[in-house]
């Protein structure tokens, strides 16, 4: 007696065949996964070793620009506020200015320079005036007039606020010394009456560039004429 053989449609499977090649499909499907590799670590978890360091990349940032700033301020450049009238119109109360600390290492002071410097009769403080006398020579003020050197003509000062008064001098400039004077000569408290009259070469902080504010101005050489 021959042995039946039973046969089933592909639509019509057992359901416990089906079932067994869905669990194979599902842990081949694990399986892949796995070998896949590590789990990523979360967004927030790679975000934060890039925020420290942009941190600190800041923070040497801003040391750098404070450090540059103070070596700018102490041996290149001095910023100055001006606090009274005492060079009007040149410089009125309240304009910022910049020196140049350099300008007396690599030139001489120049009569008509505009010179910030340590206050004769308290070096503790700085003092902005215009040099009006150099070394050697001789100051003399006549009806507010400046003569130097027994000059017959006096300065041509086109930058005074207004006719200056008094009669001052004469004074004979030291060595390494200089007279100065402020432009607005009738309220300036200058080499006209300090105790200590000259300011000396070692005194000379810096020389007046320009002013940044409340306009920009740059201060140009005056030429008197003279030696």
């Amino acid at each position: 007696m021959s042995k039946e053989t039973t046969e089933f449609p592909e639509s019509e499977l057992p359901e416990s065949e089906d079932n067994t090649e869905r669990e194979a499909a599902e842990k081949a499907s694990k399986d892949t996964h796995k070998e896949a590799g590590p789990k990523r670590p979360h967004k927030e978890e790679e975000e934060k070793p890039s925020v420290k360091a942009e941190i600190f990349s800041w923070i040497r940032v801003i040391i750098g620009a404070i450090v540059i700033a103070l070596f700018m301020d102490f041996f290149i450049i001095a910023n100055a506020v001006i606090p009274t009238g005492s060079m009007e119109n040149t410089i009125m109360p309240g304009s910022r200015i910049i020196g140049f600390r350099l300008s007396y290492v690599f030139t001489e002071p120049e009569r008509g320079d505009i010179v910030i410097f340590k206050y004769p009769d308290n070096p503790s403080v700085n003092y902005i005036k215009r040099l009006i006398g150099l070394p050697g020579d001789t100051v003399e003020i006549r009806d507010g007039l400046v003569y130097i050197n027994g000059s017959e003509e006096p300065l041509e000062e086109d930058y005074l606020s207004e006719t200056p008064l008094g009669d001052f001098g004469p004074y004979v400039v030291p060595e390494d010394c200089y007279f100065m004077m402020g432009d607005n000569r009738n309220s300036s408290n200058d080499s006209r009456y300090w105790n200590n009259t000259f300011v000396t070469r070692d005194e000379l902080v810096a020389k007046a560039i320009f002013m940044y504010y409340p306009s920009i101005q740059l201060f140009e050489d005056v030429d008197y004429g003279i030696d």
